[in-house]
């Protein structure tokens, strides 16, 4: 029964973001500053975690959103509009960056990280440290799934691969951060 509500509220959610998609086509600011506050904090989650920088990470939301703006009226209606928005935000960090970057794009600055309590940030720490020794394009599918919660196809579509190869990609991430998180424990 919660499925079928689920189901339907994601339904009318997208549907909702799709008539903002029309309104944005039709230059209607206020529609863009919604749809704006509905997904800043996840693109720029999104985006800062391929970057590792927040400033960068500013920069490409704002390039992100006005690419919405200018190419609202192009969406087909194929996909949900998340999946749509992420793939923009995914192709422009990609024009961006090289992949090499983005996997190399280890170090924070430590003045931008927010402050946590010792055990919280050594966590974060060793989920970030086992996060980035997968290979980008395992990292890149688990920041998708988990974190941003798309699902195997929306992400096949968002990253333009098949979505047997988003599940391998998914099962070796897995297996490898399972792997990394033992042996950092056990070396505690």
């Amino acid at each position: 029964m919660e499925s079928k509500q689920e189901n339907a509220r994601a339904s009318s959610g997208n549907e909702a973001e799709r008539l903002l998609l029309k309104r944005i086509a039709r230059q209607d600011r206020e529609a863009l500053t919604e749809l704006f506050l509905n997904y800043h904090a996840r693109l720029f989650k999104f985006v800062f975690r391929l970057t590792s920088s927040y400033t960068i990470a500013d920069e490409l939301v704002n390039d992100i959103m006005l690419l919405v703006w200018r190419k609202a009226g192009s969406f087909r209606g194929e996909s949900k509009v998340s999946t749509w928005i992420f793939g923009i935000a995914y192709r422009q960090t990609m024009r961006r960056f090289s992949k090499k970057q983005i996997q190399l794009s280890l170090h924070v600055n430590p003045d931008e990280l927010p402050v946590y309590d010792t055990s919280q940030l050594e966590t974060e720490n060793l989920v970030q440290h086992a996060l980035h020794s997968l290979p980008a394009a395992q990292r890149l599918t688990i920041e998708l799934v988990f974190y941003l919660g798309l699902s195997y196809e929306e992400t096949a579509e968002v990253t333009q691969c098949p979505v047997n190869t988003v599940k391998t990609r998914m099962f070796h991430a897995r297996r490898k951060l399972k792997k990394i998180l033992t042996e950092e424990h056990t070396n505690e």
